[in-house]
């Protein structure tokens, strides 16, 4: 009967029985930082992974620019001398002619952009 009556007026059976409970807020809010704690451990764990990752990937970046930079220097834009009375080889041409004058306006500021970002990213000690 006192089990159900502490229900219903959701209080503890020790209460009803007139007995002193001490409340544990002491060891509520322990646990609530300890909880904390690790939340913030596991969010700057995250953080410095995306951090590092892409620290990686800017430098993953600046080498397909200068491999690709490499490349077409090699290639010595090879469309110069082709024979242009074939509509394939014409629309070839033209795109790789594209290609090569967009990389070679955009790619210097991405790579500019990227060095810049990889020192901002770096490890500090």
């Amino acid at each position: 009967m006192l089990i159900s009556i502490s229900e219903v007026l959701e209080t503890p059976v020790s209460t009803l029985l007139g007995e002193n409970v001490i409340e544990s807020e002491v060891d509520d809010l322990k646990a609530i930082s300890a909880k904390l704690e690790v939340i913030n451990l596991q969010l700057a764990q995250r953080k410095t992974i995306r951090k590092r990752i892409l620290h990686w990937l800017l430098i993953a970046s600046c080498v397909v620019i200068v491999t690709i930079f490499a490349v077409l220097l090699t290639l010595e834009s090879p469309y110069l001398g082709w024979d242009y009375s074939d509509p394939e080889t014409t629309v070839l041409g033209v795109a790789f002619h594209s290609f090569e004058w967009l990389f070679v306006r955009v790619a210097p500021i991405i790579l500019i952009g990227a060095i810049i970002r990889i020192f901002l990213t770096q490890k500090k000690e």
